[in-house]
């Protein structure tokens, strides 16, 4: 089969590799949508937890069933499904707990083994979910939005009725959506991008752009702040933007040396809640639903649908203007 792969740190070619088999306990997938994510580039630079040389990365993906192991029960030949990525040690302190996404010894499709950019991948059988007839593209989209979920449960009880997002790519749509699923009154999308805030005002988000007087009437104004962009200074500004009693969750991904001060006398003046998140914690069913409830709007998330050979370029350095989600499409 025809797969990408980091054959070592900072490296990256597209190679032929055996089909995968199906072990026990295990089935092959068919891969037809994959989904680029910025933590596939920390795992090619070894940026990101025990990442593992050679590796096929990938861990955004849906396809089809085609090859099942030995004790495999409740799956067939053909079944559409999607993948859970996330390999947790099961025994540890965070897995007794059920946050299996803080495990101390975490492994990924993708990862820590071969992923979704490839032609087929060999999977956990208990690690797929039925997508029934919801498209490939969409589905690998439950990954990312599972990751949202997760994102957003500490928030459980609070009262949120506007919320303001840094960042407007894909994640910070996934967010922006599903914040609105869930009733939030007003969402509103900060960008330095116009065009990027011209697709969320599209998908019924309100928009700010970055610097202008729409982000300055925002200040102490938000019961929710977000930062979905991973850069250290946005997220040294955001409880800014968060109104008396509210919280900030800082979302995207900082480089791991980064440092932001924050006020002590702030949080416990303005009784101010912070909150991080890390990945999803196996509720790709969630995430599923929460899919089927934004609605096939949710497809333009995807801006880019590439070969193997385009995808591994794009890896390279070479970013598609405009993009937003890049999926690996078979």
């Amino acid at each position: 089969m025809k797969a990408i792969v980091f054959p070592a740190r900072d490296r990256i070619e597209v190679a032929e590799l055996p089909d995968p088999a199906a072990g026990a306990g295990e089935i092959v997938v068919k891969v037809h949508a994959s989904g680029l994510c910025h933590t596939d580039l920390d795992v090619m630079h070894a940026n990101y937890g025990p990442s593992a040389f050679p590796v096929v990365p990938g861990h955004e993906y849906a396809g089809e069933v085609v090859e099942i192991g030995a004790g495999v029960t409740g799956l067939k030949i053909g079944d559409r499904v999607v993948i859970d990525p996330n390999l947790e040690c099961g025994q540890c302190a965070a897995c007794r707990r059920g946050w299996a996404h803080l495990c101390e010894k975490l492994g990924a499709y993708g990862v820590t083994v071969n992923g979704g950019f490839a032609q087929y991948s060999s999977v956990r059988a208990d690690r797929v979910h039925a997508i029934g007839d919801m498209p490939f593209d969409v589905a690998a989209l439950a990954e990312p939005m599972g990751c949202v979920l997760n994102g957003l449960s500490p928030l459980a009880g609070r009262t949120i009725e506007h919320a303001a997002i840094f960042g407007t790519g894909p994640m910070g749509l996934l967010l922006g959506l599903a914040l609105q699923v869930r009733g939030v009154a007003k969402v509103t999308m900060v960008d330095v991008d116009a065009e990027r805030l011209n697709r969320a005002r599209e998908l019924g988000l309100d928009g700010a752009m970055s610097g202008s007087a729409g982000l300055e009437a925002l200040h102490r104004a938000c019961d929710l702040a977000v930062d979905a962009t991973g850069v250290p200074a946005v997220a040294a500004r955001l409880t800014g933007y968060v109104a008396n009693g509210g919280a900030a969750l800082f979302f995207g991904v900082c480089p791991q040396d980064a440092r932001i001060d924050i006020s002590p006398f702030e949080m416990f003046r303005r009784q101010l809640a912070l909150f991080g998140t890390h990945s999803l914690n196996h509720n790709i069913p969630e995430a599923l639903e929460m899919l089927a409830a934004i609605g096939p709007k949710v497809a333009s998330v995807i801006t880019h649908r590439l070969t193997l050979d385009e995808v591994a370029n794009v890896m390279a350095g070479h970013k598609p203007p405009g993009s937003l989600k890049v999926q690996l499409a078979l």
